[in-house]
């Protein structure tokens, strides 16, 4: 049986980010990840315009993993008129919603400054999308198992794969009529402080690769080595030590080193910080998540007891008031914004 399959690269080409695939399959219009894009003014303002496709007529999202360059555009697209499922494992739906609720709250923050202090072109200002949007897509998710075939139509299915990188992360090989689809997402490391080495697709008639980093080799660096290096460094000046991270999968990464370091005596009795709301919330779904992870549930609460996991902002401003040395992780990973400017600064 013949099948016309239409296939379109709708973001994440020509650019990292932004990425969505629509397929047209069986009658069926399916949205495989749903990014927003980031980065550069004439980048972030493609987020504004109409999307090529009616959003009414997608049937279906697939996610692969949760990062905002592939699930940030979801709470628009809801606006927009998308009434379908969006489909996704367990921990990608939850960090999906810390992520959306997170950058919903900034983007309403924006516009009312920016309404209140009159520097925008737009009268009024609006919020690329609010927090009652986010609410809404929500309500859509539907978390699917990994490595378990689910039925679309009669002769279309789907399947989510491990694929390290970020928990919950998955590449997804679609089937249609015996002939497979395989969409990569973002791929992790087969060696990893935290997670599992992905799985590997053991066929696909189609691969569609996910290759940002593909002209280039991981640095071979003794990352805990080198973290103990600038850390001894930085305390042998009786300063402290302010690392900016991303508060997804990065933050925790960065709590698993530094807590192997005071395990094994390579790090001074000082006050080591986690002050990042987001980090935090991510820090919960790994607790609930075991099997994703390396850490058992022990593990993951001896680190946690080492470290001052921030929950307000007034604790922020009683640690910077401390002027005792410290090691400090706070957001963002990309220095533009979040507490790490607060310390900064």
């Amino acid at each position: 049986m013949e099948t016309n399959v239409s296939l379109q690269f709708l973001g994440a080409a020509g650019t990292v980010t932004g990425s969505k695939f629509l397929l047209k399959v069986q009658g069926k219009t399916i949205l495989v990840d749903c990014g927003m894009f980031q980065g550069i003014k004439e980048l972030r303002l493609l987020n504004w315009e109409n999307p090529p496709f009616d959003p009414k007529s997608i049937d279906l999202v697939l996610l692969t993993h949760a990062h905002l360059d592939h699930t940030g555009y979801l709470p628009k697209l809801v606006q927009l008129g998308f009434r379908g499922e969006i489909w996704g494992t367990d921990p990608t739906l939850d960090i999906t919603e810390i992520i959306l609720r997170d950058t919903g709250k900034i983007q309403e923050e924006e516009a009312k400054q920016a309404n209140e202090k009159g520097y925008s072109k737009h009268h009024p200002a609006l919020a690329f999308y609010t927090l009652k949007e986010v609410d809404k897509t929500i309500r859509q998710f539907r978390m699917k198992p990994l490595d378990h075939w689910i039925a679309i139509t009669d002769e279309l299915k789907v399947q989510f794969r491990y694929n390290g990188h970020l928990l919950g992360a998955t590449f997804i090989e679609l089937e249609v009529n015996g002939k497979r689809i395989v969409f990569s997402g973002d791929i992790g490391r087969t060696k990893d402080w935290l997670l599992h080495p992905p799985q590997k697709p053991t066929q696909a008639d189609v691969l569609l690769l996910e290759s940002t980093y593909g002209d280039r080799l991981h640095p071979q660096e003794d990352t805990k080595a080198r973290l103990k290096e600038v850390v001894t460094h930085t305390l042998s000046k009786k300063g402290s030590l302010f690392i900016p991270s991303f508060a997804v999968e990065r933050a925790q990464a960065l709590m698993y080193l530094l807590w192997q370091l005071k395990k094994e005596h390579e790090l001074p009795s000082i006050p080591i910080i986690l002050d990042t709301p987001m980090g935090a919330d991510v820090l919960k779904v790994f607790y609930q998540s075991l099997p994703w992870h390396k850490l058992s549930a022990e593990e993951t609460l001896q680190m946690c007891e080492d470290f001052r996991i921030v929950t307000s902002y007034r604790e922020t401003w009683e640690i910077i008031d401390q002027r005792k040395p410290k090691i400090v992780i706070a957001g963002s990973g990309m220095v533009t914004g979040g507490r790490i400017l607060t310390y900064l600064s």
